[in-house]
């Protein structure tokens, strides 16, 4: 198997002035304000909407960055291409592939105009366009109402003659546990898998076992917060079934995984779990664990260096990917 597939990264070099500084400011600041604002519905309404402000402010994306609105079904969500534009010195993109992007935000805030840091640079570093979903998300709606819309956008880019081959899922934190939550569906339905999936700091564990790794040293989450948001979350459900934790899940048959987390994240235990898991199962598992980074920080590639970093990697994984399906005589590829 090709060493960028399966394989583990830990990157040992200094930490950046940016992230020294970030972890201090996020620690100071978002962190005890987290603490008091996933607390009720209603200061979630609030969260969400001081996030939402925030994620349109300018300059998140350059001008060489093209963004569509589009439609599916229940949800709606945006067409990203990083690249292909005038005066643009990236590479054209790919149009008979796309990565399938799930936002994170505990099922509760964020959406994809919060994580275009994320899906801009993902599009160039892949060269295809990115299609960032706006599933539906509490209060007002359920985990399975979520899972919902992922397989309908899914099952929607196969009907417009995506081949399964063509596609890449990713997503970020519950975005991660909704990708992994996919694949799970994908395979226990019969319906034909994506050629991979990357999953940046996913939020993979959303039974009642206390996460007490990291518990302190996460810059960012607090865990009782995190805690907090999986009961109302899994209120009614079984939080062991593996589409509500896929940390559970058994792995056998799916694509090759990418797995971002870091040594300081409250999630890096689960993170680590699923990679076990997987590669337990036989699945091809790329595991990178960054020193010191704060949750999901591939959304602060515009200040921090090492977030910058992780971004090459995620195209040489796909490019990978692509390379393996061709020898194994795959005819198109990721």
């Amino acid at each position: 198997m090709n060493a960028d597939i399966d394989v583990d990264v830990r990157p040992e070099h200094p930490l950046s002035w940016q992230a020294i500084a970030a972890n201090g400011l996020l620690r100071g600041t978002m962190k005890p304000i987290s603490a008091v604002l996933l607390r009720t519905t209603a200061s979630l309404v609030v969260a969400n909407r001081i996030i939402e402000l925030g994620g349109r402010l300018p300059g998140l994306v350059p001008p060489t960055v093209s963004i569509e609105q589009e439609s599916f079904g229940a949800c709606s969500g945006e067409w990203v291409r990083g690249s292909g534009q005038p005066d643009s010195d990236l590479q054209e993109l790919d149009e008979s592939k796309v990565v399938l992007y799930l936002h994170g935000g505990g099922y509760f805030i964020c959406s994809p105009v919060t994580h275009r840091p994320i899906t801009w640079r993902l599009s160039a570093v892949t060269q295809r366009p990115v299609l960032a979903l706006d599933y539906r998300q509490g209060p007002q709606h359920k985990l399975a109402e979520s899972l919902a819309d992922a397989l309908d956008a899914y099952r929607a880019l196969l009907d417009r003659g995506f081949a399964p081959e063509g596609i890449v899922l990713a997503g970020d934190s519950a975005g991660g546990h909704l990708a992994l939550a996919m694949l799970l569906s994908l395979r226990d339905n019969g319906l034909p898998l994506p050629a991979a999936a990357i999953c940046l700091s996913p939020w993979a564990d959303l039974s009642d076992e206390r996460k007490t790794a990291n518990r302190w040293a996460d810059p960012l989450l607090p865990a009782g917060r995190v805690e907090w948001m999986a009961r109302r979350w899994t209120e009614g459900l079984d939080n062991r079934d593996p589409l509500v934790s896929p940390v559970f899940g058994d792995y056998t048959g799916l694509p090759p995984l990418m797995i971002v987390t870091s040594t300081t994240e409250v999630l890096r235990e689960e993170a680590h779990r699923v990679a076990e898991r997987a590669r337990a199962n036989g699945v091809p598992v790329r595991y990178e664990e960054w020193r010191k980074m704060p949750h999901v920080f591939a959304l602060m590639a515009d200040i921090l260096p090492e977030a910058r970093l992780v971004f090459p990697n995620m195209g040489r994984f796909v490019e990978a990917v692509e390379a393996a399906a061709k020898a194994a005589g795959g005819e198109v590829a990721a």
